[in-house]
Order: structure tokens, then sequence, then C-alpha cells
């Protein structure tokens, strides 16, 4: 019931140089729970903000009357990673000796935010269900701790897709869980739930 509402919400997503540059704003107006109703939309580009710095913009909605004021850091991406298997991190020696003094007791206490990472190989799925008429699904997969979240490519017209990625993420409470969900993408409609586990990272 607010024309004037505060959210003071924080997201952190994971930008890579070789995707998209555009962010897409959306603002929605909820009367209840089964109707919504798009009260405009902004785009920010990425890639005219000064990076290392926290730039405050107030952004007017296209079409519609209202502007949303946003605080946009643009900072390097430390901890998190997407590779293949061949080019795996962690895979040299030198490198797993490096990390495993860099978190050894001693100096657990140098960086109390650094807990340490995960790292998640997503090799296949198999006898996913069929999403559309021919039998088959075009699945993709989303791996999700905290607010982090990485994604896979899609697999088109493949019950059993093998991905082979190596996906890394930085730790910021133990007692986080990880999701990992597939969907199956369908064009320009929001894709079709496959299937879900949840790992709580205590239990690895």
């Amino acid at each position: 019931k607010s024309a004037n509402p505060q959210w003071r919400e924080q997201f952190d997503f994971h930008y890579f140089s070789d995707r998209k540059d555009m962010l897409d704003i959306e603002v929605w107006r909820k009367d209840n729970k089964k109707h919504e109703e798009l009260l405009g939309t902004c785009q920010v580009d990425i890639t005219a903000l000064p990076t290392k710095q926290t730039n405050c913009l107030e952004l007017p909605l296209e079409k519609q009357p209202g502007s949303l004021l946003m605080l946009i850091a643009v900072a390097p991406c430390t901890g998190v990673s997407i590779s293949d298997l061949c080019v795996c991190p962690l895979g040299d020696p030198s490198e797993r000796q490096q990390i495993s003094q860099r978190y050894c007791i001693k100096n657990s206490f140098q960086d109390i935010k650094d807990i340490g990472f995960l790292q998640v190989k997503v090799l296949k799925a198999v006898d996913l269900l069929a999403a559309d008429f021919a039998g088959k699904s075009d699945p993709f997969c989303v791996l999700e701790l905290g607010n982090d979240s990485l994604q896979t490519h899609t697999v088109y017209k493949n019950l059993n897709p093998e991905w082979n990625k190596v996906f890394t993420f930085p730790i910021k409470d133990i007692h986080d869980v990880l999701e990992v969900t597939v969907f199956d993408e369908d064009g320009d409609k929001p894709p079709d739930f496959l299937g879900k586990v949840a790992i709580p990272l205590l239990s690895v």
C-alpha cells in the first residue's frame, strides 16, 4: 500500500564480460496471490559504469511514471568460476597445497569472512522427465548457494544430458544449503521444473 516503497535489499550477480551487458529491471504490483501487474521497466548498461566504486543511480521507468533509486557496484569477481572438466581448478597439486595451507587451523583467524569455497562438478543427469510433445527435454542445471547462482548450458533434445562443468563458490555461511535444480528451457516462456536436490554444506 505504498507509492514510495523502500526495499533496502542487496543482490549479488556474477557478471562475466562475455555475457549480456544489460541489467533488466521490472517493477511489479501485486493485488493478491493471483493478480500481478507490471508497473514499469528500466535497464542499466553495466559496461558504462565505473568499476570499483558504488554508483548511485536514479532510473526513470520506461513509458510509466516513477523511478527507481539504486546503488550498483561493479567489482572484480573473486572465488567464483565456471570451467570445463579438462581445465578444472584445483587440478594442479601445487595449487591444492596452497589452498590447504590457506585454510589450515593456524591461519583460520587471518580473515574471518574467508570460510572456504565449494567446488561442484556437474557431470550429467539420467532419465529426466520428458517436457515436450516429442518425448524430449531441453535441460539445463542451476546451482544456488546462499545468494550465489550459476548455471550450465542447455543440452537440447536429451533426457540424459552431459554437462561436464565445474563450478566454484565462495562459502559465506557454513550452514548454507547447495540447491541443484534441473529445468527444461522453453523459449521465451518460463522454464519447466524437472527436479531438484538439496545438499547441506555440513553434510559434505
